[in-house]
């Protein structure tokens, strides 16, 4: 399976994870625009899909590097394991966008990578010290979001108590603008940057991108347009989940969440970590939704989102392992 017509398919699989990947989560980035009617649907989408490809210019592609080589050894990741891994992880990104459940398209890529790195070579050809730091911010990161979207909330509050509420809703529904612009750029700084991983991995361990790893421009601009179009197409279900059954917004609880999640997500971004958009803006949804009273924040969906976290990696594993024992075999008789 080491053919140029085989490389051109797998890159098209991964184009199709990520614009999954846009699609499911034009959720965390447009929901809570969307919930409090400052934008239209499709006026957020655009505005989405323009940060996104802004990201291409001048911040590096550093979680991109660590998908590629800081994760799994690269030299089992053959054109086989890279089948296995996107076969995984989009096929648990199109069951939850059905679903309706805001899970991890990051967690999903990785989980695929995991298991059919696994499957080809064991336990040992996973990186662990790379994979620890991923495992431990799929803990910190919302936590961290959580306490961003708290007390930017809290901070807000006290610097606007003697303004009306009208006065407070009219000045961040301009502010919510900036809020989700900065969300978008940050998503893409990150979860396009996956995609684009992959990819290099594999153009380089087939010898088209010469001797030295890197990542080819036409690769970064190729994953932002596509996971730009993801977003455009708009995976409406999660976002009605996001926007609405977790907790109630207004314009300056909106712009907490955005803001606080960007900041998270973008300081990740700039180290090389990958993180989960979805946990993060999730995890600031509660924080805000906290600072009203505990009964505002709709805890049985939250509950159903967190065991679809948890069950993500496993999940996306098992299928790519799965894929990568039945390619194995066919390629073998």
């Amino acid at each position: 399976m080491n053919s140029f017509g085989a490389v051109c398919g797998i890159v098209a699989l991964a184009f199709f994870f990520d614009f999954l990947n846009g699609m499911h989560d034009a959720a965390n980035e447009i929901a809570t625009v969307v919930s409090t009617r400052v934008l239209s649907p499709k006026q957020a989408v655009l505005w989405a899909a323009c940060f996104h490809m802004a990201a291409a210019i001048g911040f590096g592609v550093h979680v991109a590097n660590t998908i590629g080589k800081g994760l799994v050894d690269p030299s089992i990741l053959d054109n086989t394991v890279i089948l296995g891994a996107l076969v995984g992880g989009a096929f648990w990104n199109w069951l939850t966008i059905r679903m309706g459940i805001p899970v991890s398209s990051t967690h999903s890529l990785i989980g695929g990578l995991i298991g059919a790195a696994v499957a080809k070579a064991g336990f040992g050809c996973l990186l662990f010290h790379g994979l620890s730091i991923t495992v431990a911010f799929m803990i910190i990161s919302p936590i961290v979001g959580l306490i961003l979207g708290f007390g930017l909330m809290i901070a807000v509050y006290w610097a606007f108590r003697r303004r009306t509420g009208r006065q407070v809703d009219s000045l961040f529904r301009v502010g919510q603008l900036l809020s989700s612009g900065f969300l978008s750029l940050a998503h893409g700084l990150n979860d396009a940057q996956k995609t684009m991983g992959l990819i290099a991995v594999l153009l380089f361990t087939n010898h088209l991108i010469g001797p030295t790893f890197h990542i080819p421009y036409w690769v970064i601009i190729s994953c932002y347009a596509v996971i730009s179009l993801g977003t455009l197409a708009g995976g409406w279900r999660v976002v009605h989940t996001v926007g609405q059954k977790i907790t109630k917004l207004k314009p300056v609880s909106g712009f907490c969440v955005e803001f606080g999640s960007g900041a998270c997500i973008f300081l990740c971004s700039l180290v090389g970590i990958p993180v989960s958009t979805t946990h993060v803006v999730s995890g600031s949804l509660l924080g805000v939704g906290s600072t009203q009273r505990l009964s505002a924040v709709r805890w049985g969906v939250a509950e159903r989102i967190v065991w679809a976290w948890i069950l993500t990696i496993p999940c996306a594993a098992v299928v790519s392992a799965t894929t990568y024992f039945a390619l194995h075999w066919l390629l073998l008789i």
